[in-house]
Order: structure tokens, then sequence, then C-alpha cells
């Protein structure tokens, strides 16, 4: 019985042995998995320039709305709309008959007034001479004295009042504050108008223009820099996209800073300058403000394909000694188109992998090489 036992023991020893010597004959003759064809790009310090975005609209410079200041009828339009009017030139013209009756009504007043302190000047003159002479009461002399000063008054009073109606005569034709481009009539011939309340139309100047946009109050010192520092008509600080998504071929400079922080939003409004002679840009405008961005200069680029993003965290695989991949943490600056900027993880020449990530691990034996096709699935 022991006999047997043993016998069956040692059976099956040697079953397990062949078995292992079995295992490790297949493995040998499997040997290491084999190496992933990659492809690999050198890892290069360039000049990399990018912009930060901002929405902003454009602005006129300088913008007039156009308002009566005489009441009546208009009488006349001198423009067409739309057009772009020189600076004095006539634009609005209201009744001017009841102005021009007044302003001859106090020129009339005027000469009457003149007139009266003539004679009191003349009679001042002759009591004056009789009083020397005591041919006439002291009084008499102190009544002309105080005709003449009256009627010196009455002539300034006059003359104030033909001032007023000139003016409101004057006011009677609405002309262009400034040179720029008009609006649409808001009032026609024959439209009756209010003082200071009717809008009649509006005026902008178009060259040179704004363009508004707002910024983080934590940015503030870095436009706060880019306002003292002077700027050239090469600047390229500042640049603008259209709303059909083509650049603005003018450069801008910065204008203004607003007074303070916008304390609901956090924010503050910034106003660049362009020059406009073209018209391309229209008040009210919206665009794209392109910033040129303080970390721009000497930059390492890599091809943004070599990035893989894992768990909220980028990566990118270098090769490194005995053709092994070594996996590399990265901190990623701006996109420029098919490259990507790389602030720290990797250093310049370091040969990063574009191709063949899709199997590749850390550690992992690579080759350079065309990445050999994924296998489709079957059907």
């Amino acid at each position: 019985m022991n006999h047997t036992l043993l016998r069956h023991i040692a059976f099956a020893a040697s079953l397990l042995a062949l078995a292992s010597c079995g295992k490790k004959e297949d493995e040998k003759a499997a040997g290491p998995p084999p190496a992933t064809p990659v492809t690999l790009v050198d890892a290069r310090t360039t000049d990399a320039v990018y912009y930060d975005e901002y929405p902003a609209t454009v602005v006129a410079l300088n913008n007039v709305e156009l308002r009566s200041q005489v009441a009546g009828f208009i009488t006349r339009i001198y423009f067409k709309d739309g057009d772009l009017v020189q600076k004095g030139k006539p634009l609005y013209e209201i009744d001017r008959r009841k102005y021009q009756a007044a302003y001859q009504q106090a020129l009339a007043g005027l000469r009457s007034a003149q007139a009266v302190v003539q004679n009191a000047q003349v009679n001042l003159n002759r009591y004056q001479r009789l009083a020397q002479q005591d041919a006439i009461a002291k009084q008499i002399v102190d009544n002309a004295q105080t005709s003449y000063a009256t009627a010196q008054a009455q002539v300034a009073e006059a003359q104030a009042t033909v001032a007023l109606a000139r003016t409101d005569l004057d006011y009677s034709v609405i002309n262009a504050p400034f040179t720029g481009r008009i609006g649409i009539s808001q009032v026609r011939l024959g439209a009756q108008v209010s003082p200071g309340t009717t809008l009649l139309n509006t005026i902008s100047a178009e060259d040179p223009m704004g363009v508004d946009f707002v910024i983080p109050d934590a940015d503030l010192s870095r436009f706060a820099g880019l306002q003292r520092q002077s700027s050239t008509g090469q600047d390229s600080t500042f640049r603008l996209l259209l709303p059909d998504g083509t650049r603005y071929a003018q450069p801008g400079k910065m204008l203004a800073i607003d007074r303070g922080v916008d304390q609901q939003t956090a924010t503050v409004q910034i106003r660049v300058q362009f020059a406009n002679p073209k018209r391309e840009l229209k008040d009210g405008m919206s665009t794209v403000l392109n910033v040129l961005n303080r970390q721009s200069g000497r930059r390492l680029v890599v091809p943004f394909k070599a990035v893989v993003e894992q768990m909220g965290e980028n990566f990118v695989f270098i090769a490194g000694d005995s053709s092994k991949a070594v996996q590399r943490k990265v901190q990623l600056g701006p996109r420029l188109r098919d490259q990507i900027v790389i602030m720290e993880g990797i250093k310049d020449g370091d040969k990063v992998v574009t191709e063949g990530l899709n199997r590749l691990r850390d550690g992992g034996q690579i080759t350079t090489g065309t990445p050999a096709p994924a296998p489709t699935a079957a059907k």
C-alpha cells in the first residue's frame, strides 16, 4: 500500500516538472515583447508669439447727437443720409423768419439807445460848461449826469439783446461740429422741433477710432505698463480681427484706462486707438482684440499631437536610454496652431514621440519607423 502511494506521488511530481520545463521553454522561445514603431520629433526652442483674445466693440472717439437749441419747423436739409460732412458745413435749417425779425428789432433798439446816450452826453456837456460859469443850478448838472449814465446802461442792455437775438438766429442753422460721418436723419422737411429735446441726427468722427474691451482687475498693472510704453507705427502689441475673421491691417495703441473698477464684475474698461484711413471700422462694430501675451518670446515647443492627457494631467513620451519610452509630466502653455508651448517637464533637444502613442507604455521598447496600422474589427 505504501509503495503504491509513493509511486503515484513520484509520477505526479514528474508531470509537474515536465510542465514547468515546457513553460520555460515556451517563454524562452517567445522572447521579450516587440519594440513599438514610433515617430520622433526634437523639442525645440523658437520664437513663440501668441496673443490673448478679448471681445471688443468699436467706438467713435468723437460722437455727437445733433439737437436744435431753438424751436421751429425744418425748412432745409443740406446733406444726404450717411454723407461724410466737413466741419462747419450746414446740416439743418429751421424757419429763420422770426429770428431774423427779432434780430432786426434788437438792432433797432440798440440804435435807439445809442441815440439817447448821444443826446444825454450833449446835454451833460452843455450843463457842465454852464456850471463852470455859475449860470445853472448844480442839481440840473447832477440830473444830466444821471440821465447819461442811465442811457449808457440802456445801450449795454440793447447790446445784450442784440447778442441774444443773433445767437438764436445762428442756432436756426445747425452746422457740423467736426468732420465726420452723419447718420440717417431722424426728422424730415416740415417737421417741428423743440429746443434741446428733438434728436435730429448723430455725427461721428471716423479716423481714428477707438476699440473698447474689459479686463479683470488683476490684469490692471499689465495694461498700465502697456500705457506707459511708447508705441511705434510698427507696434504689434494690439491686433484687431474684424467680424468676418480677417485681420485689420492697422496697428493699435493704448489710449485710456477707465477711472475705476466695476464693483459688480471686478473688471476695468480699456480703450485702444486704431487709425481708420479706409473707413473700415464702424461705430458699434463687434470685433476681437488680440493683445500680445507677456510670456511670448523664446519658448520650447512640440507638436500638439505629442501631448497625452490622463486624469486631468498632461504627459509626453520621450526616447530615453536603450531605446525605451519615458513618460514625462509637462506643464502646457498656449497652443500655436499645430504646436504647443511646453513651460516645464522636458528640455530642448529631447526627442518626443508624435506617432505610435496608442500602443506605448512607460518604459516600453521603441523603434523609429512607420507605426503599424491599427487592426480592423472582424466582420
